[in-house]
């Protein structure tokens, strides 16, 4: 009887080590900020898909704060299919002249993770300070 045990832990073991190999999965994600003359803006985004025998499963994250103007904003969007799945926020403060902003865009296509952020910061008198920051994996 332990050998018929044995056989059957054994069978079970190589049949879940097949299905876990076939799954495939990719993460992705970017963030950023930007400040200057107590202004300050950031916004982040954040993605995972995964492919198993179960069918394919994403989720997608994304937000974005501003704070220190007198018009301070900031948005979340995010919008999906069976086929894609989008998330942009932005974020801006603004004080006069002085203002800082930051966008990030999140997708997740085909099996892939993208992420880009663009952040900016201006305060007259002067050219704007800008950043780029990005991700991008597939399977």
């Amino acid at each position: 009887m332990r050998k018929i045990r044995l056989v059957l832990l054994a069978g079970a073991l190589s049949i879940s080590s097949i299905s876990m190999a076939a799954a495939q999965s990719a993460t992705g994600g970017s963030g950023g900020s930007a400040a200057v003359g107590g202004t300050s803006a950031s916004t982040l985004g954040v993605g995972a898909t995964s492919t198993g025998a179960n069918g394919t499963s994403s989720s997608i994250g994304s937000g974005g704060s501003a704070a220190g103007g007198t018009k301070d904003r900031s948005s979340t969007k995010i919008h999906g299919n069976a086929n894609n799945l989008h998330g942009m926020s932005k974020a801006r403060a603004q004080d006069g002249g002085t203002w800082s902003d930051s966008k990030t865009k999140t997708k997740i296509h085909k099996g892939e993770v993208s992420s880009r952020t663009k952040s900016m910061a201006h305060q007259p008198g002067g050219p704007p300070t800008k950043s780029t920051t990005g991700t991008s994996s597939g399977q």
